[in-house]
């Protein structure tokens, strides 16, 4: 570090920084280096550099507008002036789901539009000052001016002073050449000044510079981390109304559930009992009408007729049961899971640990859980053992079941077990399948106790 008394110059030139061939080696840097480089950085710092203008314009319009309608409550003036405040920050937070879509690469959807259930302004302006998401908008429009103001002159400090001092072998040159000074000035006054103008000072002053400037993008990202999360509470559906989203979603996969249930109970009847009883009845006739005639027929047709009726009564057990098994009715679900083990195709160990029994409702989607997940391994497992455990876990029903089959099983469209996630997520529900190729498969399911 040099000190110079009166006026004098420094030294013309100093070592230079060669970066050749960087491009082509980007992707061989290590995260801390490429950071300063990524498109994801700069579009970060794009997002606080554009964030301070639209700032001071949500601002100021929210600021002016709400006090203006405020001040003018007293008369009529103030409801519309108050409305029309509330539609520009809906307009500005379009605009700033955009900025973060297109910048941070943050979805968030819209928030829902306005139920105006009459016509005409009056009920517009009721509609919109009722409209719990236009003032989280406004909320927004005050609180992110200030946090801009802050980002941009945390961002643009560290990113230039940054740059500056890793780019300050390019650029050393200029001070003495045409600034008539011995290089950058840390401190002068009458008496002295000091500058940076000797190789190694000037190294020391890059390699600091390349900290800063390796360090910038996290900040950055740390900052932009309080955007999203004001984006993403502020400007987007309620917890409200995303939930009742949810909730219709779900009702509506219960009822389709419910239906293909009772047509699938219809077709099995049809198909299966009904038709065995027509044949049935159709048999008793003739055997009622040979009875005189052929004695020794008719009694061959009554035993199969016989036949037939034992036939009808099993399927309509095998289908009482599919519907809602009484053992499950009667003595809970370890029973009524050992049951369902003892007619899979391999052998299954059941371990039921529950202190208490849980609603009805969830008992139910637990035993048909099993059920087809056993039948799964069945069919298409090609397993030799399988084990299902149910636990209660605080106010959640734990249910895993484990085989060492082939694997390869996926919760995809159209699969038995995307269905069964679906019923699953009706009530709350988690369905996780862990199915490597090769095996083993581990499918555990996760269910509101509701006991």
């Amino acid at each position: 570090m040099a000190t110079e008394y009166g006026q004098g110059y420094g030294y013309p030139s100093g070592p230079g920084f060669h970066e050749a061939g960087a491009e082509e080696r980007r992707h061989r840097l290590p995260t801390p280096l490429r950071a300063p480089i990524e498109a994801r950085s700069w579009r970060e710092f794009g997002y606080v550099m554009s964030g301070l203008p639209v700032g001071i314009l949500m601002f100021t319009f929210a600021v002016t507008m709400f006090s203006l309608g405020m001040g003018l409550l007293i008369t009529f003036l103030g409801i519309p002036v108050l409305a029309a405040a509330l539609a520009g920050v809906l307009g500005f937070g379009a605009l700033e789901r955009a900025r973060a879509r297109g910048l941070l690469g943050l979805e968030v959807a819209a928030p829902k539009p306005l139920r105006v259930r009459k016509h005409g302004a009056l009920a517009w302006m009721g509609a919109i000052l009722k409209n719990g998401s236009a003032w989280r908008h406004l909320l927004y429009s005050v609180v992110q001016f200030p946090w801009s103001v802050f980002s941009f002159v945390v961002t643009l400090t560290f990113w230039a002073y940054g740059w500056a001092m890793l780019t300050y072998p390019l650029w050393f040159w200029v001070f003495p050449m045409y600034g008539g000074q011995g290089g950058l000035q840390l401190y002068g006054d009458g008496a002295h000044r000091i500058y940076l103008d000797n190789p190694f000072e000037i190294t020391v002053t890059a390699l600091l510079g390349l900290l800063i400037t390796m360090a910038t993008p996290w900040i950055v990202r740390a900052l932009t981390t309080v955007d999203r999360v004001m984006v993403a509470g502020l400007l987007g559906p309620s917890r409200l109304a995303s939930r009742v989203v949810e909730l219709e979603s779900d009702r509506g996969v219960v009822v389709d559930t419910a239906a293909a249930d009772l047509r699938r109970i219809e077709r099995d009847l049809h198909d299966g009992a009904q038709a065995r009883l027509v044949n049935l009845a159709m048999g008793l006739g003739l055997a009622k009408e040979k009875l005189t005639e052929d004695p020794q027929a008719a009694a061959r047709m009554v035993d199969e007729a016989h036949g037939e009726v034992k036939t009808a009564l099993q399927e309509l057990r095998d289908l009482a049961r599919g519907i809602h098994p009484a053992v499950l009715t009667d003595r809970g679900l370890d029973a009524a899971l050992s049951s369902v083990a003892s007619r899979c195709t391999v052998p299954v160990q059941v371990d039921v640990d529950l202190p208490a029994r849980p609603a009805p409702a969830i008992e139910g989607i637990a035993y048909f859980t099993v059920s087809e997940l056993l039948q799964n391994i069945s069919k298409h497992a090609r397993a030799t053992r399988a084990t299902v455990d149910v636990w209660r876990v605080e106010n959640r029903l734990m249910l895993q079941v484990v085989d060492d089959g082939v694997g390869g099983a996926e919760v995809s469209g159209g699969s038995g077990l995307a269905g069964l996630a679906e019923r699953l997520d009706a009530v709350d529900g988690v369905l996780v399948v862990d199915s490597p190729v090769g095996g083993p498969s581990r499918i555990t399911a996760e269910l509101p106790w509701r006991g």
